[in-house]
């Protein structure tokens, strides 16, 4: 009787890997697809850097030509402020057109003080997106 359980035993022993074969395929496909995703998901990561750097170096090249061209618009304008003043005290003109000028320098100053906020916050994006960070 031990004989036949024996080779029963046997039998069952056996026959197990022949009927999990199609699972172990299945899987090992699992796997290769997960290992798939994961290599996409990577890819698209990357991507998604490189763009993030590019915007960021492109909004950095633009919110510098803006504040270099508003830095000669203030330089231009304060020179037009001590023209005006100089031909106020010669007699030449009146006082409304220093103000005028006055004004003018002084909305042209603004901005600029904008334009230097909108460069500085560029250089932090910039330095964010090439992953530098800070702890606070």
């Amino acid at each position: 009787m031990s004989s036949q359980l024996g080779i029963w035993s046997y039998g069952a022993q056996v026959s197990q890997p022949i009927f999990t074969g199609g699972a172990l395929k299945g899987n090992l496909r699992f796997a290769e697809s997960q290992q798939q995703q994961a290599l996409m998901s990577y890819k698209q990561a990357i991507q998604l850097a490189f763009r993030d750097v590019s915007d960021a170096l492109i909004a950095y090249q633009k919110y510098y030509e803006v504040r270099r061209a508003q830095e000669d618009t203030v330089q231009d304008l304060s020179d037009s402020v001590g023209t005006s003043l100089k031909r106020y005290r010669g007699g030449i003109t009146t006082y409304l057109e220093v103000l005028d000028n006055q004004r003018s320098l002084f909305s042209a100053q603004l901005t600029l003080a904008q334009d230097r906020g909108n460069e500085f916050q560029s250089v932090v994006q910039l330095y964010k997106a090439l992953g530098g960070g800070w702890r606070q």
